[in-house]
């Protein structure tokens, strides 16, 4: 979808953005064969010749940053097939939900090969430089709840800021509610022992660790892991709904 996108490029908005689409011309390549007929100004086809060399410039190298300050937060999703191979999606489990008084009890990050949980107390600090390694970060609902978490645990983070938090663009195509309905709606399947483990009862399996009990710690963590993976498996689901949404809104 980035290689469809003008909104990154300067005088750009998105009404000319879906001029563009509206006119047949999605992609880079098509909008630079045919620039003088796309139907905006002379200023913004300008900018448009200008802001395809500069985009494909920055993709061929790989330069998240410049699409993360170029788009809008709320677009960073466009992103993801580009950045797919450098990218970490992340869940965290707390004591509670007020940052600076509840901590973080597990943080689980997947890298599409690879998941990995971290405990506090045994490892926790290593998520520092472990979520520097990546280019995107994915979440549900992680822009109000698991980054500023994490952030206030660690001051001197500095994750990507380009990031997709799929709570918004899976509200824009109807799917609400929390992540473990939309698993249900879009039919994914939980193991059965972890079908009723939720949030709340993510505190009570940490209370239960810390009084000793290492099946409670097992039980949390494989629930975490489930998160992180569903994640990747909801966007494979609802990828191409949130690019046919974004055409045709």
């Amino acid at each position: 979808m980035l290689r469809n996108s003008y909104i990154q490029m300067d005088g750009i908005g998105k009404g000319a953005e879906k001029s563009i689409w509206d006119s047949g011309v999605e992609s880079w390549e098509d909008a630079a064969a045919q620039l003088s007929e796309l139907p905006i100004s002379k200023t913004k086809k300008a900018a448009v010749e200008k802001g395809i060399d500069e985009s494909a410039a920055h993709l061929k190298d790989q330069d998240h940053l410049f699409f993360a300050d170029r788009l809008p937060s709320a677009e960073h999703w466009r992103a993801y097939s580009e950045f797919s191979d450098s990218v970490a999606f992340v869940d965290i489990e707390t004591t509670g939900l007020a940052p600076g008084y509840d901590t973080i009890t597990v943080v689980g990050i997947y890298n599409r090969k690879e998941a990995r949980t971290y405990v506090q107390g045994i490892d926790l600090d290593d998520v520092v430089d472990e979520l520097q390694k990546y280019k995107m970060l994915v979440t549900f609902n992680g822009a109000r709840f698991d980054l500023p978490f994490i952030k206030r645990e660690f001051p001197g983070i500095e994750f990507s800021p380009l990031h997709m938090d799929l709570m918004y663009p899976l509200k824009r195509i109807g799917y609400s509610g929390g992540l473990k309905k939309i698993e249900r709606t879009l039919g994914i399947e939980r193991d059965e022992d972890l079908k009723s483990v939720d949030g709340f009862e993510a505190v009570r399996l940490w209370r239960r660790y810390e009084r000793g009990d290492e099946e409670a710690l097992d039980t949390l963590l494989r629930y975490n892991k489930e998160d992180i993976v569903n994640l990747e498996t909801i966007i494979d689901k609802v990828y191409p709904s949130f690019i046919r949404n974004c055409f045709e809104k």
